[in-house]
């Protein structure tokens, strides 16, 4: 079971990552001193691509954390930034855009799936307590 949550948390992460890369050159760049929408992919991309890397050569508690981690936050951002129009904040630019199209369901269903594979990884690696019979 270890090794199909890991392949299955992976697959997603790839398929998130895929989805952020290719999707990362079409955002126009920053003005000065924020950080563009296509810099914020590319930086998803990374992180979901290294996470799912971890996952699949560690399958260690702490991969499935990373991987927990970046794929919820994935999930997270593009649901909110879908239903809720939040304004810029800091660097962060207004990233509203109400539309599902192909490549974002494809990005928002792989982050739920690896957010759940992640999360019975991280549960599915927990130690095992020793049952200790008392006298």
């Amino acid at each position: 079971m270890n090794l199909a949550l890991r392949i299955l948390t992976a697959l997603g992460l790839f398929i998130d990552a895929a989805v952020h890369l290719h999707l990362a050159p079409g955002y126009p760049p920053a003005g000065p001193g924020q950080i563009g929408q296509g810099s914020l992919f590319l930086l998803e991309g990374a992180a979901a691509l290294l996470a799912g890397l971890y996952v699949l050569i560690r399958g260690s508690r702490a991969a499935y954390a990373a991987a927990l981690v970046v794929a919820s936050s994935g999930f997270v951002a593009v649901v909110l930034y879908r239903y809720v129009d939040v304004p810029a904040f800091g660097p962060i630019p207004a990233m509203y855009d109400p539309v599902w199209f192909f490549e974002k369901s494809l990005s928002a269903v792989a982050e739920g799936a690896a957010t759940v594979f992640a999360a019975m990884g991280l549960v599915h690696s927990a130690p095992r307590r020793q049952r200790v019979n008392a006298p």
